[in-house]
Order: structure tokens, then sequence, then C-alpha cells
């Protein structure tokens, strides 16, 4: 048996060539550097929590966190429902994420997989109303909104958001490269009937985009300020709405400090949503990314 030596190959391979996938001294600078310059923020909001008003408006602000973050929380308690904003905004971020990507699936499925006359059409149709600014909807949907009686309640704020344009193409997208023409033949020659396809192949396979869907859509539902503003009052509050109530004082005094606490008590929830899912989401995507 002839035997086949490695040495010249061995030879021919230089040092570390095996090394280069592992990061460098320069890769971890960059990466320390945008992790420091991403918390920032997040990390100044809690200092200016921490201080009082008038030692957050002085030259040059405090850099370091301070025992006055309780007194402040109490304080914004007092000049918003923070509590009932919290409710409405957790109930309406909630509702609006299940529908658009409940309905963002299904449309993106048909838009993907299935054949109908005028399909292109359509998605140009559907593609195209993102384009159009929200302001122009306003002044009907607020007309809308009073003829059926629901001023100041949160169905106003869920209602014109259960479907997004950009959730219907983003799952489109998704469902053209990931899920295979052939799986929904085979299972239509098994005899499974759309809901079924929908519910064991369909749901399954666009997991991970769903996932991300949701988080975005919910992200950006809470963080909405204009709508809620327009049909919402400060009896009934999202926590946009409410943060706007923040800070007033004796004649034009604006106090910075209870602003930036209630800005921390509405970012919290969010931080822990991407605490308990994001490791879900992120190993949802590398799933859905690898193909067999």
């Amino acid at each position: 048996m002839a035997v086949i030596s490695t040495a010249p190959l061995r030879r021919r391979l230089r040092p570390g060539a095996g090394d280069q996938d592992k990061a460098g001294p320069v890769t971890y600078v960059v990466l320390g550097i945008a992790a420091v310059l991403s918390l920032f923020p997040l990390y100044w909001t809690f200092v200016a929590a921490s201080n009082t008003g008038d030692r957050v408006a002085q030259s040059p602000p405090p850099l370091l966190p301070s025992g006055e973050l309780w007194t402040n929380i109490s304080t914004a308690w007092e000049q918003a429902d923070m509590g009932k904003a919290l409710l409405n905004s957790t109930v309406v971020a909630g509702c609006v994420s299940l529908s658009t990507v409940l309905f963002s699936t299904l449309a993106g499925f048909a838009f993907a997989k299935l054949r109908f006359r005028g399909r292109n059409a359509l998605l140009t149709l559907v593609v195209a109303t993102m384009t159009i600014p929200p302001q122009l909807s306003v002044i009907p949907l607020y007309r809308i909104i009073t003829d059926l009686g629901w001023g100041n309640q949160i169905q106003s704020v869920i209602l014109p958001s259960l479907v997004a344009a950009f959730g219907v193409f983003f799952m489109r997208q998704f469902l053209s490269e990931a899920l295979p023409l052939e799986l929904i033949e085979a299972a239509r020659v098994d005899g499974a009937h759309s809901l079924r396809i929908i519910w064991h192949v369909v749901l399954p396979i666009a997991r991970p985009a769903m996932a991300v869907l949701g988080m975005l859509v919910f992200v950006q539902s809470w963080n909405d300020f204009f709508w809620p503003f327009v049909v919402l009052t400060q009896q009934n509050p999202t926590v946009q709405v409410a943060l706007s109530a923040l800070g007033g004082g004796a004649g034009h005094d604006i106090n910075q400090a209870v602003i930036m606490t209630g800005a921390l008590v509405g970012t919290l929830p969010l931080l822990l949503i991407f605490a308990v899912l994001g490791k879900h989401i992120v190993g949802g995507i590398t799933a859905g990314a690898v193909k067999s």
C-alpha cells in the first residue's frame, strides 16, 4: 500500500494559517469603542435620573450617579400616571406586534408562493404605501375614530396599526428564499389543505423572521408618539404621551432630571424584553440562515 506523505503540504502552510477566523486586538478595541458609544446614552439617562434638576442643568453636567433616583421616580409618578401608561403601552405594543406578525406572515406567504391574478400589481401597491407620509392620513383617520366614539381609548391606537406594509414586504422576501416551493407541493400531494400547510409548513420555517419582525414592531409601537398624542389624553396615556407631561415646574422651569427619569422607566421594559428574548431571536436568525 502506498503511503502519501503530508510533509510538503505542512511546509507550504504558513504559520497561523488556521487562525484567520480569530479576532485580533484591533477587533476588540473597535468593538469596545462601539459598545461604549452605544451604551453611553443609556448610562447618561441613568446618571441624569439619579441627580437633581439643578445639577443636571449645570455645565459641565455630572458624569456619576447620585442618590435622587427614587425621589425623581416618585415625582414622575405624581406628574403623570406612569403605571397606567406602562400598562397601556404594553397592551398596545403587544396587540400591534401579534397582529402585524400574523397578517404579514399570511400576506407574505401569499405574495411569495401563491399564484393569482394581479399579484405583482398588489405587491407594488403595498410597497408604494410605504412612501406616503403618515401625517397625511391623520385628519381622515381622526374623523373615523371620532365617528366610532373611540376618542381617548387605546383601540384608537391599535386599530390603525394592525398590519404594516413593511412587515408584508419583509416576510415576502424571507419566505421567497427560505420556503421551497417543492415542500408546499409535497404537502398538497399528501392532501394537506391551505390552513394545514400554513400551520405545519409555513409558520415553522418563518419563525426566525417572525421573531425579528415582532421585536421591531414592538419597539416601534412602544416608541410611537405622534398618533397616540393626537387621540389620547393624560387621563389614558401611553408611555410617550405621559412623558410629554413630565418636567413641568413653577414658571417656565423644566426639570430635566424628572424627564430623564420617565424616559428611563419607559425604556426598562424594552431592555427586559430583549434580555429575555434576545438570545432566542438571535438564535432563530442563525438557524434560519443555515442552508442544508
